[in-house]
Parts: C-alpha cells; structure tokens; sequence
C-alpha cells in the first residue's frame, strides 16, 4: 500500500540521510528537477548507497530519471536498477514508444545483473497530447505500476496557471486511464508544490481518496502524514464495512440478494467496496 511518496533530491546527502525516518510509504530519490545539471551526473553514480540509505526502514524506493529528451534517462535507469530502487518515474511520458525501448532497456540490465525482481514503471503525464494519450501510455508496458499527472510541467506546457480548477480535468482523465488499465492512480486534484496549507492538503486528500485515488506524491516530509491518515480508512469506514459484510454474510446464508444497513441498500458493489476499505485498513497497519 502507498498513500505517500516523497521526493528527495539525489544529491542532497543532509535529505537522504533522514529519509528513512519521515514515515513515507515510498521515497522518490530525484534526478531531475531538484538536482543542478553540473550534479546529476554525481548524483547518479551515488544512487547504490542512496537507495540503500532512503530505503531502511521498508519504503519502496523509486527514481525519478531525467526525460528521455536529455540523453540521460537510460544511465540513469541502469543505475537505478543496479542500485535495487523498486521503479522508475518516468517524466514527460507522451507516447507508448517511449517507455516500451526503456523497458527494452531495462530488461538488458536485468538481464546483465541477473535482478530476480523487475523494475516498475510510474510514468508522468506532463503535457496536453499525453493527457489525451493517457490510455495509450498506461498500456504500453506490464512494468507500468501506477501513473501520475505532473501538475507544474503540464500547467507550464498550457501556458496555465496550475490552479486546482485548472488541474481537475486533465488529473481525472489520467486517473480515469489508470484505474481502466488496472494501476494506482497517484496524486491530488492540485498541485504538490504548496505544502504549507495544510487544511488544503487534508481536504485535498480526502477528495482523492474519495475518486478511488490510491496515494500522493509530495515535496516536504511535514505531508507524509497527512496523506497517510488521509488515504486510510477512518475507524467509522471500517466499523461500517465490518457491519456490511457480516451483514450480507447472513443474508447470504437465508438466501437474500440485498439487504439494508444502517437505512442504505446493500448489494454486491457495496459489499465489495466494503471488503476493499477493511483490505486497506490491514494493510495500512501492516505497513505502520
């Protein structure tokens, strides 16, 4: 379960080493945005002991790569799958082709290093033609894990101002695309850049997990745990799916279809959505 991904630039030895500590389901070791031209190189040849580092405490490891355009991307995945991350992001993911020769890419790594694990693949809609695209990028590849909208660089790319309202429409498209294609959904109806509102940021965040979205990204370890409480179940949820399905149990058992809880009809869809949020919540704990 991944309710939170925080990113941490790669070469930042201060935010890597406490890493580890900020409680996040994931950490996103960056090597694109957050780190200076004249560093990247560095910070990729470091990425076996940062890895290590952000990823002592269980969190999923992945990399964000530089953008194909650069030249960059496919030593940076090599090092990233060397040093064991869990996944790749994948920016500016417009077209099928692109992640299909980096997963032709990726399995000749695997394949030179004998990696029993295959890597997985987030890719980031970043621009208009990839939001319309986005059916088509979440298919290209089985590595596809999730997919995510990249707020700033496709707000940038409209010439727009990444406001929540200009936001919810291409956000919900490529959510749409991910849950058609069987992968976690990733982000909020905003952007990520503002951290410090937190009553935006939790209401925010129950609006998303109210969409089906499965968990966040973010830039500053003080909203890892406001999107871990947020993706999660709330004890009233829980205490109302036990009720449901301990409820159609027996029913089920007299030879009933449908039946009422607490005034509301219930058939199989919200049996099902029930066992869902009692799944989430165990793994929620598991992962404590």
């Amino acid at each position: 379960m991944i309710r939170s991904l925080l990113y941490v630039p790669g070469n930042s030895d201060k935010f890597i080493a406490k890493a580890h500590e900020r409680d996040a389901d994931g950490i996103i070791l960056d090597l694109e945005d957050a780190v200076l031209p004249s560093e990247k190189a560095g910070a990729r040849q470091r990425l076996a002991q940062s890895v290590a580092a952000v990823g002592q405490n269980g969190a999923m490891v992945f990399v964000r790569v530089n953008a194909a355009e650069t030249g960059l991307q496919d030593d940076d995945a090599a090092a990233a799958c060397l040093a064991g991350a869990h996944g790749i992001l994948v920016p500016k993911a417009s077209k099928p082709e692109m992640l299909q020769a980096l997963d032709h890419h990726l399995t000749r790594v695997e394949r030179q290093m004998a990696r029993a694990d295959q890597m997985r693949l987030v890719p980031m809609i970043e621009e208009p033609g990839a939001v319309l695209n986005a059916s088509a990028v979440a298919t290209a590849t089985p590595r596809n894990w999730g997919l995510l909208t990249g707020g700033e660089d496709l707000a940038t790319s409209m010439n727009a101002t990444p406001t929540p309202d200009m936001l919810r429409l291409p956000k919900l498209l490529v959510h749409l695309a991910a849950k058609a294609a069987g992968l976690r959904s990733l982000g909020l109806l905003r952007s990520v850049a503002d951290f410090r509102d937190v009553e935006a940021i939790t209401a925010a965040t129950l609006e998303a997990r109210q969409h089906g979205f499965d968990g966040a990204t973010c830039v500053h370890p003080n909203v890892v745990p406001l999107l871990n409480r947020g993706f999660s179940p709330t004890q009233a949820e829980c205490e109302w799916a036990r009720e449901v399905v301990d409820a159609y149990a027996r029913a089920e058992q007299a030879g009933l279809g449908a039946i009422t809880v607490q005034g509301q009809m219930v058939d199989r869809p919200v049996v099902e959505r029930a066992r869902r949020i009692l799944q989430v919540k165990q793994t929620s704990v598991e992962t404590a």
